[in-house]
């Protein structure tokens, strides 16, 4: 039977997990009832399993049963700070938690992936192994996944390794797309303290108010965006936080906030970074007060290797029909830390359309649709088989 048949077979079960997962959401790198979850859902499959140390993490290997080099699967597994409101039946039962980036839906995906794989090991050639990652969300699970040893789970390192990611509204319904090169941001974070003197509000001239110099820098960065970086290689830079003050009559010491920046290149990200720090102490300076900045290097470029999107896209279009894939024309800003296995492994994060197209991901309002769920098991599946098959491990 083919692959995305067997995968048709599978729905009823994989919409349960998901829903089951989406349902009891648990946030950041120590993910108890999610492990518990996916074991249960792993369990008689004939996999290695390693459990991780600082993360609750899953790790399987599958062998095949010719020799060749192995093929790394990924799902991220965590929930976001987010309330949902979505209003669904199966919705979070866990205040301020929500699988609201559709991490729920990537991990039923690999589990249903490691049922399809099971089932045909005769066809393997080298092992797969299945990356079940906590801490995407701002953790950098990947990197520590990796430090305990998942590239060489199965021994050799892998020859490649694919992700999947749903999008809520960027890429249309049932929709798979990939580009070659750089296909997420660099994703940075500013944290900013403007340092001043309290006092009374009635008169502000004997203190050093941080407020308005905070708010002074904030525009300023929006500003520096537009003037300084080039409009072919850019720069996204957002205040997302903005903290002062008690009450409306006290002039409080400090001021602070947090920005995220994103860049799409090397060359842009040193350059924003400089800039950032510069002016955010420029200006303070300027006003008699300092300001304590700290840039938090985040997750690098997620970068796709050229041969392997190909592949990618062939696989696809012969699994599912040419309809199925296109082409993505540029980068989407958001940052991915599976950039961390790609910075050592070929291989290509791949974007699915999985929602109604009128919530984004993170949004307390987003929804995904189970209906993709085979489809993308079935891709994950796939991309492992062929890819063992091919000559010298090379796409």
């Amino acid at each position: 039977m083919p692959v995305h048949e067997d995968a048709v077979a599978l729905r009823d079960d994989l919409v349960q997990l998901r829903r089951r997962l989406h349902a009891e959401p648990e946030i950041g790198l120590d993910l108890p009832r999610t492990q518990e979850k996916v074991l249960a859902a792993l369990d008689g499959l004939p996999l290695e399993l390693t459990l991780g140390d600082a993360l609750t993490s899953v790790t399987g290997v599958l062998r095949g049963t010719r020799p060749g080099p192995p093929v790394l699967l990924r799902a991220d597994m965590d929930a976001l700070p987010v309330q949902e409101r979505t209003g669904l039946d199966y919705a979070s039962r866990v205040d301020g938690a929500m699988h609201a980036c559709g991490h729920d839906m990537h991990t039923a995906m690999l589990v249903g992936a490691a049922h399809l794989l099971a089932g045909r090991r005769d066809e393997l050639t080298g092992d797969v192994i299945f990356m079940f990652q906590p801490g995407e969300e701002g953790w950098d699970g990947s990197a520590k996944m990796i430090a305990e040893g998942v590239l060489d789970a199965a021994g050799p390192k892998p020859t490649a390794a694919y992700a999947l990611h749903v999008f809520s509204a960027a890429v249309p319904h049932g929709m798979f797309t990939a580009r070659p090169g750089t296909t997420m941001a660099a994703s940075d974070g500013l944290e900013v303290t403007v340092v001043g003197s309290g006092g009374h509000g009635a008169r502000p001239h004997r203190a050093k108010d941080p407020i308005p110099v905070a708010c002074e820098i904030v525009t300023a960065l929006q500003t520096l965006v537009t003037r300084q970086s080039d409009i072919f290689d850019p720069v996204v830079l957002t205040v997302g936080s903005f903290h002062a003050g008690s009450r409306r009559n006290v002039i409080p010491d400090t001021a602070r906030f947090e920005a995220t920046l994103r860049s799409f290149s090397a060359r842009a990200k040193a350059r924003i970074k400089d800039a950032a720090i510069t002016l955010t102490r420029s200006i303070a300076q300027a006003h008699g007060l300092h300001a304590e900045v700290t840039y938090i290097d985040g997750y690098p470029m997620t970068v796709n290797d050229p041969q392997e999107t190909t592949f990618v896209a062939d696989t696809i279009t012969d699994v599912l029909g040419e309809p199925r894939f296109r082409h993505l024309a540029n980068p989407l800003p958001g940052g991915e830390d599976f950039s961390r296995v790609l910075q050592q492994v070929p291989g290509a994060f791949v974007l699915l359309g999985a929602g109604n197209g009128t919530t984004d991901n993170h949004s307390p309002l987003a929804e995904f649709d189970d209906a993709v769920l085979p489809d993308g098991a079935t891709v994950l599946a796939e991309l492992a088989l062929r890819r063992s098959r091919l000559p010298g491990g090379a796409a």
